[in-house]
């Protein structure tokens, strides 16, 4: 039995494993499982590797997407760059850390902004996953501003995020866990009565469908997408790694 996961935690909130389980169903792959991992911290990892001889790959969330880096044994150039990983490949006692969420999210974002290119993007959040919403930003040339809880770490802080600032980022990116199930009730503080139908929101979050930030967004005609055709691309690019 060829065994897959995901790591993270809490993992509440993740379809994944009913991805594959529906993957695996629909292609009929039969000697392979996907299973929730939930380690309370990263330090919990060598353990489960011992007990899991079988894994062949596993994914990575929130909060592990940089903590794990001190545990493998090779990174990917591509995840060099962007300093955060997702996805790892076992090879016996050997890991390799990879980064598609970059894949994911990059096909995502070109499909949702059709031939749009703003001028300029805000980022909500400085973590894992916004360093992969970087680096696809630039890939892109879509110039760029980060909106962090820290004043050291990003551009601006939500406090600072004016009604000029909205106006200047017609792309908003949410890649902060806010609004994820099961914290549906809430939503990144920023001045939402600025937005307008030019602007476009995405969020990673594809748990809920429709977070909060994407609700405020529509209510203003804005153009909303959430993250679940990411989360897609993401895991079909992690199984081309695992399996070739």
């Amino acid at each position: 039995m060829k065994r897959y996961g995901l790591i993270g935690y809490p993992l509440g909130h993740s379809f994944s494993a009913r991805y594959f389980a529906d993957k695996f169903a629909r292609e009929g792959i039969a000697d392979c499982r996907y299973d929730l991992y939930e380690l309370k911290t990263i330090e919990e990892l060598p353990a489960l590797l011992e007990a899991q001889p079988e894994l062949r790959g596993f994914n990575v969330t929130i909060p592990y997407k940089q903590q794990i880096i001190p545990y493998l044994d090779d990174l990917s150039p591509e995840t060099q760059m962007i300093g955060a990983v997702n996805c790892v490949r076992c090879e016996g006692r050997r890991l390799t850390g990879y980064n598609t969420d970059v894949t994911g999210l990059r096909a995502s974002l070109e499909t949702f902004l059709g031939g749009e290119r703003p001028e300029r993007a805000l980022v909500l959040g400085t973590g894992g996953a916004s360093q992969a919403v970087q680096y696809v930003l630039a890939q892109m040339e879509i110039p760029f501003d980060l909106v962090s809880r820290n004043p050291a770490t990003g551009n601006y802080t939500y406090d600072e995020v004016s009604d000029e600032v909205i106006g200047s980022h017609r792309l908003i990116i949410n890649a902060s866990p806010v609004g994820m199930h099961p914290n549906v009730e809430e939503a990144p503080r920023i001045p939402y009565a600025f937005v307008t139908p030019s602007h476009y929101l995405f969020d990673l979050i594809y748990n809920p469908a429709e977070t909060l930030f994407l609700q405020y967004g529509a209510q203003r005609g804005a153009h909303t997408c959430n993250g679940l055709d990411m989360l897609v691309g993401q895991a079909e690019a992690a199984w081309a790694i695992w399996n070739r």
